[in-house]
């Protein structure tokens, strides 16, 4: 059985130093499950409008674990912002 592949997760520059400053390991893994949730469907969250030049924009936010991931594209999802 084949199912459909996830989506590869890259991080712009800026995400990775706000990744780098994650330390709190309850923030760590909320972030992950985010990160799943996106891979697994890359058109999850909420489109960011903008316009045709750029690459579409989507926010994932989940109030209950408190954290906020901005991405861009679909098969490889850039993770542009976080907030945890």
């Amino acid at each position: 059985m084949t199912g459909r592949r996830r989506a590869q997760i890259a991080f712009s520059d800026s995400a990775a130093k706000q990744l780098e400053n994650l330390t709190d390991e309850h923030q760590i893994h909320a972030l992950d499950r985010a990160l799943v949730a996106i891979s697994v469907d890359p058109e999850i969250g909420e489109p960011i409008p903008g316009d045709t030049t750029h690459p579409e924009l989507r926010q994932y936010a989940d109030e209950i674990e408190r954290v906020r991931v901005v991405t861009a594209l679909r098969t490889v999802v850039v993770v542009a912002y976080i907030e945890a």
